[in-house]
C-alpha cells in the first residue's frame, strides 16, 4: 500500500518512512511544502495528513489533485504513537 503523509516533524521523517517500510507500506513524506508538491504525491492509497505541523496551503496543494480511491486521515498529532495507531486503522 502507498501512503503520503504531509506535515510532521521534518527530524522524524526518516522514522516515519522506516515505520511504514516495517509495516510493508511504501510512503513518501513532506514536511515541508515543495515545488511541484501536487505532482509528486501522485495517487497514493492513503494519504495522512499532520494538521498541527503543516499550512494551511500545503493541505490545500495536497487535497486538490487526488483521486477518488484515495484515504484521507487527519491527525492532529504527529507522533510515532499517531502514525501507528493510523497504520493500525487502515490495516
Amino acid at each position: 500500500m502507498s501512503i503520503v503523509i504531509i506535515g510532521g516533524n521534518e527530524c522524524m521523517e526518516r522514522q516515519y518512512k522506516d515505520l511504514c517500510k516495517k509495516q510493508g507500506h511504501k510512503a513518501k513524506v513532506f514536511c515541508k511544502m515543495q515545488g511541484c508538491m501536487n505532482e509528486r504525491i501522485g495517487s497514493p492509497d492513503v494519504l495522512v495528513l499532520f494538521t498541527h505541523t503543516c499550512s494551511h496551503k500545503m493541505v490545500q496543494c495536497a487535497l486538490c489533485g487526488l483521486c477518488e480511491k484515495t484515504k484521507v486521515v487527519r491527525s492532529h498529532n504527529s507522533s510515532m504513537a499517531s502514525l501507528r495507531a493510523i497504520l493500525a486503522d487502515i490495516a
